[in-house]
């Protein structure tokens, strides 16, 4: 995001903690919807779920702002914080499936490995839940998220080292259930 940008986001965040204008929560919300939609739809792969959640987390969003310290995490980042937990509350209530496969019909020569990637994503997604909350933040944060490690770390508030070193242990142990189921 360039500075014009972020400028503009900082200019939305105060108008809605200091006169809780409307307009402003509204457009904040319209800047990164598509794409905290499609990280949560990523990680539960149904649209009705991904939709309730998105909303759910701008609604959390907006409800915690003046919580956000800018000075610790880009608000994206500190968006998707948010909407990892809504995930992970929403999997411990409901236990669903992961990733189904696109409403996009590929082309058939792409769909032996489209269907062995999404195969694969979901093998790793029912090992990453049986970790520790926090590594199922990081690796969602990281994977999911796009979000570079020194932010998952201001957000969270853990050293830089120690969220990389969580992060490539489960890798680790996420490529060795993989590669003895295989």
């Amino acid at each position: 995001m360039d500075a014009l940008a972020r400028d503009q986001e900082q200019k939305w965040i105060r108008a809605i903690l200091r006169r809780g204008d409307r307009e402003a929560a509204d457009a904040l919300v319209r800047t990164y919807y598509d794409e905290l939609y499609a990280y949560i739809w990523r990680q539960v792969g149904r649209q009705e779920d991904a939709l309730d959640l998105t909303q759910e987390s701008f609604i959390a969003a907006l409800q915690s702002l003046p919580s956000y310290d800018r000075r610790k995490s880009a608000f994206r980042t500190w968006l998707c914080h948010i909407a990892a937990h809504k995930i992970m509350d929403h999997r411990r209530k409901s236990r669903t499936a992961m990733v189904p496969l696109t409403e996009d019909i590929p082309a058939p020569e792409d769909i032996a490995a489209i269907v062995h990637d999404r195969a694969l994503l979901a093998q790793a997604e029912t090992l990453v839940r049986r970790e520790d909350p926090l590594e199922q933040e990081i690796f969602r944060l990281h994977v999911y998220g796009g979000c570079p490690f020194p932010q998952i770390a201001a957000v969270l508030g853990q050293p830089e080292a120690k969220i990389k070193s969580r992060y490539y242990r489960l890798l680790a142990r996420l490529r060795e259930e993989l590669t003895d189921d295989a």
